[in-house]
């Protein structure tokens, strides 16, 4: 995949990551979600961290620092405007196509840009509807960002599953939509979302 193409679907991911975090109550900070052990308030942070920060920092080749590792995002009021802002940092710092060149060191290993640039748009895409589904709300989707992020599921599962990122594969139809199949993979159950929507 070309990395404008790649860049689009990153754009297309953050806008819809920032449309998700306005949707967000005060109240539903505390409640629980699919994510074992994660309460929406730590899925958010966690979300936020990786997704805005940890994207610009990669870009620019920066680590994350204990500052933003530690912090509660969602103590600020303006939280989701905040996340907004800092997502378009972060897509514009991968418009220019240098940083789509060489490696990023992330300091327990290093991997070429261009194949990290999609991972963590699958983390914009698969916690997005994590957050979507923990909150009532709907996670849309182009299905040509979908194909990348099943790209990346599919390539990199066994890797996730080492770590503890993703359970165990769900089953789903072949015929399935595309980000079904995607977040399925991923060990997600595409129909907790049905589920969410109907009550």
């Amino acid at each position: 995949m070309k990395n404008d193409d790649m860049h689009s679907y990153m754009s297309e991911c953050a806008a819809e990551a920032a449309r998700l975090a306005r949707g967000v109550t005060t109240e539903q900070l505390t409640g629980p979600t699919h994510c074992p052990g994660w309460d929406v308030r730590t899925l958010v942070n966690h979300w936020v961290l990786y997704t805005s920060h940890g994207l610009e920092h990669r870009a620019l080749r920066k680590q994350l620092s204990e500052e933003l590792t530690g912090r509660d995002f969602t103590a600020d009021p303006d939280w989701a405007e905040a996340y907004a802002a800092q997502l378009d940092r972060a897509v514009a710092a991968w418009d220019d196509p240098a940083v789509w060149e060489g490696e990023v060191d992330l300091g327990m290993a290093k991997m070429p840009a261009a194949e990290l640039a999609p991972m963590i748009i699958k983390e914009m895409a698969v916690h997005g509807w994590d957050v979507a589904t923990a909150t009532g709300q709907e996670f849309r989707v182009s299905d040509g960002a979908a194909r990348l992020v099943l790209d990346v599921v599919d390539t990199h599962g066994e890797l996730y599953r080492r770590y503890d990122g993703f359970a165990d594969p769900v089953p789903v139809s072949d015929d399935a939509p595309v980000f079904e199949r995607a977040l399925a993979h991923s060990g997600r159950d595409p129909r907790l979302a049905q589920v969410k929507l109907d009550h």
